[in-house]
């Protein structure tokens, strides 16, 4: 049966359809003898489809893997030529071939997945699926407000692009920066970089902890395991939300420089103002009655 060449190759394992229409559009990849075009059609049974001259072998038993990938690696299979570092792959000795779903990085750390379904990998990345991914961020100052709603409401970019709307809320001080927590559905390269260049906020470190549904837990830098059978369920039928939705905060107002938070219900109450004297007595006296 003929497929489109793009999804062969990735169902061969050799990356998500968009890395592997890169493979086509560079031109090494050939049917029969020919090279390939985007968009043609071959069929595995009859047709000898080619990549770099090695015949593509047939699809793999599907593999999930989380990894905590440590600063300092390539989330890539391969490095270009006279590239000396270390890539992901090398810190995942499996027989599979497993490419990352999407990029971390070189400087970032955490949560990578890698796989062999090239299907899923194209749900994950591709922004019409609205997928999250949730970083901890570590900036070298402290954010005020009016930094923190810019970055909330979608910051414009040297190029002219506009980010899409983040959740962000702050874990802690460290020193003289900040832990904050960001939730966003795009992954642009270097985008919380970027952004943090431009609003003011040098960023120090970038630890991503979830993509989707699937959470980086107890994985120590270069560790991975396998996914559960379950989890690989979730990243594939659910929207990869969250099982408990993240808390909203709003902004407090503050007379320093350190930005303060309280929640929604409490912003409520406080609107309502100050009860008055015996109020709250003549109500108790209301409800005995």
């Amino acid at each position: 049966m003929e497929e489109r060449l793009q999804k062969l190759l990735a169902q061969s394992g050799l990356g998500s359809r968009r890395d592997c229409e890169e493979l086509i559009i560079t031109g090494r990849v050939q049917v029969n003898g020919v090279t390939a075009i985007i968009g043609q059609k071959a069929d595995p049974s009859v047709d000898k489809i080619t990549l770099d001259g090695r015949a593509v072998k047939p699809p793999e038993s599907k593999v999930y893997i989380a990894l905590n990938k440590p600063r300092g690696i390539l989330s890539a299979v391969e490095t270009e030529m006279g590239d000396n570092r270390k890539t992901v792959r090398d810190l995942v000795p499996v027989a599979e071939r497993v490419f990352p779903v999407g990029r971390l990085d070189f400087d970032s750390e955490g949560l990578v997945l890698m796989t062999n379904d090239g299907d899923l990998s194209q749900k994950l990345t591709h922004p019409s699926h609205g997928h999250q991914k949730e970083y901890r961020v570590l900036l070298a100052r402290q954010p005020d407000e009016e930094q923190l709603a810019v970055w909330r409401r979608g910051v414009v970019m040297e190029d002219g692009y506009k980010t899409l709307p983040a959740e962000i809320k702050i874990e802690g001080s460290a020193g003289k920066g900040c832990w904050i927590r960001i939730i966003m559905q795009e992954g642009r390269k270097r985008q919380i970089r970027e952004v943090g260049s431009l609003l003011g906020l040098p960023v120090v470190r970038i630890v991503r902890i979830r993509i989707g549904t699937l959470y980086l837990g107890s994985l120590k830098p270069g560790e991975w395991r396998y996914l559960s059978e379950m989890e690989v369920d979730l990243l594939k039928d659910k929207k990869g939300r969250p099982a408990r939705p993240a808390r909203r905060f709003v902004p407090k107002r503050t007379t320093g420089n350190k930005p303060g938070f309280k929640s929604d219900r409490s912003s409520a109450n406080n609107e309502r103002g100050p009860k008055r004297p015996g109020q709250s007595q003549n109500r108790d006296k209301n409800r005995s009655k």
